[in-house]
């Protein structure tokens, strides 16, 4: 009974705690796949050599001490890039006309507009369930053949380390362009400038 009743409280107040952070484009349902545009963005970034799965939550904290230092506001969602691991928040509107820097291995980007497909995911943020969904996009882009990739997939993540699995949501993005009906490459968006079932 006390377990059920501490699932209905999370059920309640995860939903609250979202709509506390800026969100900067539109989430993707969960189990769809969708082609969308994302906005032009200034994102904070920063890295590591080894795969993004292996960064054991550094990266989130070199982020958070960053935005801290600043007075910035926290923004959902968060990205990430897997190999070599990359992870990037977000500058809101709020604090846009901020004068902020790069320092404290945290880089400032510019991010121009881009389209990308993408599928809605629900479950831990997990390497196993980040290549099960990747291989539904390619599958998609197979079938799909007026669009082809113009990037890596990438991963996008909605909520904190401290939300439970089953609560989390998240999407995995591929930046895609148009082909013409000669099959050859219309002019390419703005990209970036750098080349869940349950389980």
């Amino acid at each position: 009974m006390k377990g059920m009743l501490q699932i209905t409280a999370l059920t309640i107040l995860l939903p609250i705690y979202a709509l506390a952070y800026e969100t900067m484009y539109e989430r993707t349902a969960v189990g769809e796949i969708e082609v969308k545009e994302i906005p032009h963005r200034v994102a904070l970034e920063t890295a590591i050599q080894k795969d993004y799965f292996a960064g054991d939550n550094n990266m989130f904290r070199t982020l958070f001490r960053y935005i801290r230092s600043n007075d910035l506001a926290m923004t959902v969602p968060v990205e990430a890039e897997m190999k070599p691991g990359k992870m990037r928040f977000f500058v809101g509107g709020k604090d846009a006309a901020k004068k902020i820097t790069s320092r404290d291995g945290v880089a400032v980007r510019e991010m121009q507009r881009i389209t990308v497909v993408s599928i809605g995911i629900r479950g831990s943020y997990s390497k196993t369930r980040f290549q099960r969904y990747e291989q539904k996009l390619k599958v998609w882009l197979m079938e799909n053949k007026e669009f082809e990739a113009i990037s890596r997939p990438y991963g996008v993540y909605w909520n904190s380390p401290m939300v439970p699995g089953i609560f989390k949501r998240s999407e995995i993005h591929v930046v895609i362009r148009k082909k013409d009906s000669a099959g050859e490459s219309k002019k390419k968006p703005e990209k970036r400038t750098d080349d869940p079932d349950e389980s």
